[in-house]
């Protein structure tokens, strides 16, 4: 079992930066994958980022590559979305999630925070 809680979200102009935090509860957190994904009013969920169990692979949508970096420590048993360059477009409820399978499907993560919200002005 795996809990997950995202912190670190807010209101921010366009070009700023915000970094999310999700801490987790649980033994097995280092041996799970994480995925951000976010929800905009209107549009489906999509995924934005992942990073593998040991933290030597990561991914990201097409999107936020080179804005948008994910990072992990294990030790801390806490996983960061590091955003940059915040656009307009990006405002959405993030969700991290844990799941045993690396991957940018929403359907191989067993567990989900209850998300943050970003806002970028213009």
């Amino acid at each position: 079992q795996v809990q997950l809680v995202e912190s670190g979200g807010g209101l921010v102009q366009a070009g700023g930066s915000l970094r999310l935090s999700c801490p987790a509860s649980g033994r097995t957190f280092n041996k799970h994958a994480i995925g951000w994904f976010r929800h905009a009013p209107g549009q489906e969920r999509e995924f934005v980022a992942a990073i593998s169990w040991t933290g030597g692979s990561e991914y990201y949508t097409d999107s936020v590559k080179g804005r948008f970096t994910t990072s992990r420590d294990n030790a801390k048993n806490t996983v960061y979305l590091q955003m940059n360059s915040l656009k307009p477009e990006d405002t959405a409820v993030y969700y991290c999630a844990a799941g045993l399978l690396y991957s940018g499907d929403s359907r191989s993560y067993d567990y989900w925070g209850q998300g943050t919200q970003v806002t970028v002005s213009s």
